[in-house]
């Protein structure tokens, strides 16, 4: 649950972020009337992003189980490509986004249908990405005998705790280093992504598709059962799987391996100016300006 309201709190403030500037900025120049299409824009994202996910849920039940897993483990290895490329996405672009959609602004701001393209390709990217990534985590879950309610609760509430923090950006009342924000909040999504790539492996070795099925690294099911207390906290937080197979921990590992160092390295680089120019440098991003 805690990894699922992580994703929906980052994906949710990415999208917040964008649309609060977008009105901010709008309305600081005197385009008010414009802001209905931004609302359009984003209506749109939304509308196709529960399509999305009503299609990833119901889509493929008609399918034998071979083909359910193929489509599953592809899937959810898609998932983790776009949940790793937004993590080094926002890792070096919070600091110039404001600069970058006022641009997109200016420049729209004779073309009806820019704005609401504008708010809506910034907010679909956001969403299509939180239901592919949500979606698979919650397969995933469903698969180790949890509740599949957990992972859409958590989505939820991370979702609304991002739109609240949204708003408050937009009326001034809170300031946030996105920057750290992002940093943080990449480093646990790692790990998470991590889990969620190492069971879309099993799903296509349970599919056929990649070999090493019945060859476990491990299998601590008897000590931790994935319904138990410790089982439903692990799974949780890390998708821990109480028995995985070599493939599955080899990617795990590699995984967290490479990104992590990667994320680590871009976010040292970006931090390397603000700790020579002191801290009145960190960006502390508001909303309305």
């Amino acid at each position: 649950m805690l990894g699922n309201f992580l994703i929906g709190l980052r994906e949710g403030l990415e999208a917040s972020l964008i649309v609060s500037i977008l009105i901010a900025y709008l309305v600081k120049t005197g385009r008010r009337h414009q802001l209905g299409k931004v609302w359009a824009g984003v209506g749109i994202a939304v509308a196709v992003s529960l399509g999305f996910g009503a299609a990833l849920t119901f889509g493929p039940k008609g399918l034998t189980f071979e083909a359910q897993e193929l489509i599953g483990g592809t899937l959810s290895i898609v998932a983790v490509g776009l949940v790793t490329w937004m993590i080094f996405w926002m890792a070096t672009a919070s600091r110039t986004l404001a600069a970058e959609l006022r641009r997109q602004v200016d420049a729209a701001a004779d073309r009806s249908w820019s704005l609401p393209l504008i708010a809506a390709l910034a907010v679909g990217r956001e969403g299509l990405e939180t239901a592919l990534f949500i979606w698979a985590a919650t397969k995933a879950a469903g698969a180790e005998g949890a509740s599949t309610s957990g992972p859409l609760l958590g989505a939820l509430l991370g979702l609304g705790v991002a739109v609240a923090l949204g708003y408050a950006m937009y009326a001034g009342a809170v300031r946030i280093n996105l920057s750290r924000f992002f940093a943080i909040t990449g480093g646990f999504l790692i790990v998470i992504a991590a889990g969620v790539l190492a069971y879309g492996v099993h799903d296509l070795q349970e599919a056929g598709f990649l070999p090493g099925l019945n060859t476990l690294a491990y299998d601590v099911s008897a000590a931790v059962p994935p319904s138990g207390v410790l089982g439903t906290v692990l799974k949780g937080i890390f998708n821990f799987s109480a028995a995985a197979t070599v493939l599955e921990v080899v990617v795990w590992i590699t995984y967290v391996a490479v990104v992590g160092t990667l994320f680590v390295r871009v976010v040292r680089r970006k931090a390397t100016p603000v700790a020579a120019t002191g801290p009145a440098a960190v960006p502390a991003v508001r909303a309305s300006v």
